[in-house]
C-alpha cells in the first residue's frame, strides 16, 4: 500500500490538496480539490505539478508567502486498476475517507483538464 495526504490549503484560496505517493516517481502526484473533500458526489480537481515527499507529514507555512496547509485526512491507499482514459481506480483507507474512488479526467473543453473525484457508495 501507497500512502496519501489531503491538506487544507488557504492559498490562493481555500481549497484542499490530494497527493498520492507513487512509489516508483521522486514525488507526489497531486491535485487541487475545488470542493471539500467530505462532499458526497463528484468533487472537481485540477492537476498540480507533483509535490515533494516531505508534504506527506507536513503542515505549517508554505515558502514564498504561499500560505500554510493542516492535514485534513491521511492513510494508505491501493490502486485498483489503471482506467483507459487515464483515470485511477483507488481504494483509500483514511482516518476520514474510506473506500472506492474514481479520479478521473473529464472533458470540460478547457486547455488544462480538469478532473473528477467521486467516491462510490
Amino acid at each position: 500500500m501507497s500512502r496519501f495526504v489531503i491538506l487544507e490549503h488557504d492559498h490562493p484560496w481555500l481549497h484542499w490538496d490530494l497527493l498520492l505517493d507513487v512509489p516508483a516517481l521522486e514525488g507526489l502526484w497531486t491535485w487541487r480539490l475545488l470542493e471539500h473533500p467530505a462532499t458526497s458526489g463528484a468533487i472537481r480537481a485540477e492537476r498540480l505539478p507533483d509535490h515533494r515527499r516531505r508534504y506527506l507529514d507536513y503542515e505549517g507555512p508554505i515558502s514564498g508567502n504561499r500560505g500554510s496547509v493542516t492535514r485534513w485526512d491521511a492513510g494508505d491507499y491501493v490502486l485498483l486498476s489503471d482506467e483507459s482514459d487515464g483515470g485511477l481506480l483507488l481504494e483509500f483507507r483514511g482516518d476520514k475517507r474510506r473506500g472506492v474512488a474514481r479520479l478521473s479526467p473529464a472533458d470540460t473543453g478547457q486547455s488544462e483538464p480538469m478532473w473528477t473525484l467521486e467516491f462510490q457508495l
